[in-house]
């Protein structure tokens, strides 16, 4: 009997061996024959599930955007007030592990490359766009709740967005989580900021 093959699989395979070869070389040792070689597939093979880099650096830069989404939506637990989830929301956003900060260094590896592809810029700007809408969302049932005051949230989410931002970054320089403590600081702050 002929061994099925689960292509969705397959290309879900490819794109975590070029995420761990983008975090160990970064973006240039991702090449196609590298790929191939660490996935064990002879050097034509990738081809039949991506028809060169570019598609394989998309569908890696997808996944990463997707895994922080995911990440975001398991940090809310079920049965938190609104305040609770808004910091939840906040905590979950931000660089807290291992995984998260290496994660990071694959985003910002992607980044640059994502600045001279349309599609990959309109990816990443529809990632702030679900992010931001995320965040206002989550002030305004804090203030439904009355655990904030009432303002314009949305140049409040612009910060935070470009306070996690900037942490992806550092972090990438404290990969043990040495500065994760000065995050959880400046996320009582800024809740502080809101009440």
């Amino acid at each position: 009997m002929p061994k099925i093959i689960d292509h969705d699989q397959r290309r879900r395979d490819i794109v975590e061996v070029a995420k761990s070869i983008i975090l160990k070389g970064g973006f240039e040792a991702a090449t196609m024959r590298s790929i191939a070689a660490e996935a064990g597939f002879a050097n034509g093979a990738l081809k039949h599930y991506f028809p060169g880099k570019e598609s394989i650096v998309a569908a890696t830069f997808e996944t990463v955007l997707h895994q922080h989404d995911e990440w975001l939506q398991e940090s809310i637990s079920a049965g938190a007030t609104p305040e609770q989830m808004l910091r939840q929301v906040l905590e979950g956003t931000l660089p807290s592990g291992v995984d998260e900060i290496a994660s990071g260094r694959v985003l910002l590896a992607l980044w640059e490359y994502a600045m001279s592809n349309d599609s990959l810029t309109e990816l990443y700007r529809t990632h702030l766009g679900r992010w931001h809408a995320m965040l206002v969302e989550r002030m305004e049932a804090a203030r439904e709740a009355g655990a904030i005051r009432e303002q314009d949230y949305a140049p409040f989410a612009n910060e935070f967005i470009s306070v996690a931002v900037g942490a992806t970054v550092i972090n990438l320089m404290y990969p043990d989580g040495e500065r994760i403590a000065d995050y959880q600081t400046y996320i009582d702050q800024f809740l502080a900021r809101l009440r």
